[in-house]
């Protein structure tokens, strides 16, 4: 049998102190109850002599309080490169005292509506809402008129009912204008990916991009179209390459993209970056794992994941969308334009 845990009662007693006091003592309150630091220390040695830990189930009956949070998700806590996120999240909430739950819905609503369900069962004090993909989404009915955070997700409300994180994406697109910018190009810059109004992150990436160039006077030559995955990507390069266009610059929208376009440009004898320049988004692995390395804006999932807890968990914080920045991951992919000193 496991040993009998220590009681409220059996560490008053040791501390030769009244049950209330020895509350008081071990929830932080002695100032205000005007409790002696010679009693508040006898009722803290004796819970350590005691090994005291307070009856959690008990104390969220009485103050209808849990110190839990419920995550749930599509695919975020599947992924390993987004689940760098569940680890912010689950250190934000250590950080206040916070137990974190997870639970994952692979996107289907049958799932989700249960989960949820669970969670409120077990009383959770609050929810972030996450998604593997920044897009627009409809907070379930179940969560409306409670906490929640929504992370990497935005409903479309004029005036935010909930918290929002989300990475910057459209600074992001300026980022990277900035990287092509300083290393001295001024043409033959192309983007490769298809910007749909469906894809959040395309939207605002493209639309960032446009606004860096424009401000320095310049523009993007032409748009590659292709999917957001290698195979698409190499065809569209390789296609454009063969008829041919001679880029200086290819600004791919995420790392998938760039792997494509690296395999179509060696395949075509142009080197990176002495021939064309590689700038891409999101900083997965692949862009440490390409060869040269490749300059990447990265999405800050850790960062996404605190902010979401910390937001949740600041008492009378106004509801908004809060953006988080994306840093540059300056590599080898990147260099200035051919025949330059």
């Amino acid at each position: 049998m496991p040993p009998q845990r220590a009681t409220l009662l059996q560490v008053a007693q040791r501390a030769g102190v009244s049950r209330s006091t020895a509350s008081f003592v071990l929830a932080g309150r002695h100032v205000d109850m005007r409790i002696s630091e010679d009693a508040r220390q006898r009722v803290l040695r004796a819970a350590q002599e005691l090994d005291y830990r307070p009856n959690l189930m008990a104390r969220s009956l009485r103050t209808k309080v849990t110190k839990t949070i419920a995550l749930v998700s599509d695919t975020i806590a599947s992924d390993p490169y987004a689940g760098r996120a569940i680890q912010g999240a689950l250190a934000a909430a250590v950080a206040h005292g916070h137990l974190l739950f997870i639970g994952e819905t692979e996107g289907d609503p049958v799932i989700e509506e249960k989960l949820i369900s669970d969670f409120l069962d077990r009383q959770v004090d609050a929810f972030v809402y996450a998604s593997m993909f920044t897009r627009y989404v409809r907070v379930p009915k179940a969560l409306r008129g409670r906490k929640v955070a929504l992370l990497n997700c935005v409903t479309r409300a004029v005036k935010p009912v909930h918290h929002a994180v989300i990475p910057d994406e459209v600074t992001a697109g300026w980022s990277a204008a900035k990287v092509v910018i300083d290393a001295g190009h001024r043409e033959g810059i192309h983007v490769v990916g298809t910007p749909a109004e469906s894809v959040f992150a395309g939207k605002e990436r493209a639309a960032g991009l446009r606004e860096g160039l424009a401000g320095a006077g310049l523009k993007l030559e032409s748009g590659i179209e292709c999917e957001w995955w290698p195979d698409s990507a190499y065809d569209a390069v390789l296609a454009a390459l063969e008829s041919g266009l001679r880029p200086r610059v290819l600004i791919c929208l995420n790392d998938r993209i760039a792997l494509g376009a690296y395999q179509a440009l060696r395949e075509a004898g142009r080197t990176i970056p002495g021939d064309v320049s590689v700038v891409s988004f999101d900083d997965s692995e692949l862009a440490a794992w390409l060869r040269p390395q490749l300059t990447s804006i990265a999405l800050p999932h850790y960062q996404l994941g605190w902010q979401a807890v910390e937001l949740l968990l600041t008492p009378d914080a106004e509801p908004a969308v809060v953006r988080v920045p994306m840093p540059v991951r300056n590599r080898a992919s990147v260099g200035k334009p051919a025949g330059s000193a």
